[in-house]
């Protein structure tokens, strides 16, 4: 049974629990209490109605003359109130869903309660940051104020933000992409397209040895498989539509990937289903007005490598630890400090029941800033695609699967990364040595990222 049925049947309390903790109005639930009351009042009427017309039907074999035609007067009688009540019963039915389905899901006891972002509570850090001497009490407001003692290195001199440091270099252009394509737009040249492929073969390679299988997704969707794995109407603003179509660009793989299976049945022998995709990823950012305007941290299209799980239930959140710890062994290995982060309830998207987010430290913003999020998704997509599982192939089904996602790799912000924590006072940037292999061919065309 769906999650969110079951509750609305077992324990609605939660879900009213689950809007306060998130900082929603409960009528939603109410509604859906309300269409359940009825549903099942309606359910007995039907039941009721159908035990009737079997009695009356099975009367009928036996009976003659006036009598029979009396009881054949009555059953088509009840017939046609069981067809009608039948069909009162399936509106409502949809109706109740309708409500269900516009539910956010159903928050993890250990995500943090809070109304906003100020409520992300860092799980741990990793790495030695280097902060700039006039930046550490910037840095001790995010580490130790926060209760954690991190190590790190005071520099000196102020590595430039990557968005000027890539344009005074010239390897982007955003400011003729912005007069040609618009805002939030970039060419990029030379090293940073061998950095790019460099970064995709690293996390494609990574993934591969973990068991994942490797992919290329369709970069558009129908409207009807979007509204299966985001909540559409919080996101119309973000996504792009082709005109004269019920086609919408990709934002992530993650889509494209939760459709790979819609309508399947996966037997229990074949889960979990592991698969990595590289794709570009298309967004609006209609809610980023005055956010990050420089460089190509926060952009329309970026390209990005994304992990994804179809899971049975039991095992889903040791999934959801799994993908976070890829993505942080990513990290590690091009040896950029960072930490985890567990989002706030009211932080949260509706979609994911907890979601972890990897922020890297920035030594020219004295921040941390996300690239990674890691979302344990339970039912909410897989009963909107109809994703189930069973004890063997053509089994009967026993649930609808769970789904999680995680960032690999962003390529474009992981670029700002690199550029702001391996860049040298001479103006180079040092390629991790992860990255080496991929670059080594290609050395000499290489103006200012450098192979130590």
């Amino acid at each position: 049974m769906w999650s969110m049925l079951y509750l609305l049947r077992n324990n609605p309390q939660r879900l009213i629990d689950n809007m306060k903790a998130r900082f929603l109005d409960t009528g939603l639930v109410e509604e859906a209490i309300r269409l359940d009351t009825e549903w099942r009042a309606k359910k007995k009427e039907y039941d009721e109605a159908k035990h009737e017309l079997n009695l009356v039907s099975s009367r009928i074999r036996t009976a003659q003359g006036e009598e029979r035609e009396q009881i054949l007067v009555k059953a088509r009688e009840l017939s046609r109130k069981v067809d009608n009540i039948e069909k009162e019963l399936a509106e409502l039915e949809a109706k109740r869903d309708e409500v269900l389905k516009k539910l956010p899901n159903v928050i993890h006891e250990t995500v943090p309660i809070g109304p906003d972002e100020s409520y992300n509570q860092p799980v741990r850090y990793w790495g030695k940051p280097k902060v700039y001497s006039g930046d550490v009490e910037a840095f001790l407001k995010e580490t130790k104020e926060k209760g954690f003692n991190v190590d790190y290195e005071v520099i000196d001199w102020k590595p430039l933000g990557h968005a000027d440091f890539l344009e005074s270099k010239g390897l982007t252009n955003t400011q003729k992409a912005g007069e040609v394509a618009g805002a939030r737009f970039y060419y990029m040249f030379n090293d940073l397209l061998w950095l790019e492929l460099a970064l995709e073969m690293y996390a494609l390679e990574f993934l591969a040895s973990q068991g994942f299988t490797i992919l290329l997704p369709p970069y558009m969707l129908r409207r009807e498989v979007l509204e299966g794995v985001i909540s559409f109407e919080d996101f119309r603003d973000m996504v792009y539509k082709i005109d004269g179509e019920e086609l919408y660009l990709i934002g992530t793989a993650e889509h494209p990937i939760a459709a790979l299976h819609s309508g399947d049945v996966i037997p229990e022998k074949d889960l979990p289903l592991l698969y990595a995709g590289l794709s570009p990823s298309f967004r609006k950012e209609a809610g980023a007005h005055g956010k990050d305007t420089k460089g190509i941290f926060r952009v329309h299209h970026f390209e990005k490598v994304e992990q994804f799980v179809f899971s049975h239930p039991d095992e889903s959140w040791k999934w959801h630890e799994k993908l976070i710890e890829n993505a942080e062994k990513l990290w590690q290995g091009l040896e950029i400090p960072y930490r985890v982060v567990n989002i706030a309830s009211g932080d949260l998207g509706i979609v994911a029941a907890k979601k972890y987010d990897l922020e890297a430290w920035m030594p020219a913003q004295a921040k941390y800033r996300e690239m990674v999020s890691c979302s344990n998704c339970t039912d909410w997509q897989s009963y909107r695609l109809n994703i189930r599982y069973a004890e063997y192939k053509g089994g009967v089904t026993k649930g609808y699967v769970h789904t999680l996602n995680s960032t690999a790799l962003a390529i474009q912000r992981t670029i700002c990364a690199i550029v702001e924590n391996h860049q040298t006072k001479d103006g180079y940037v040092k390629v991790p040595k992860v990255l080496h292999k991929y670059l080594e061919h290609v050395e000499k065309n290489l103006k200012v990222l450098v192979l130590e």
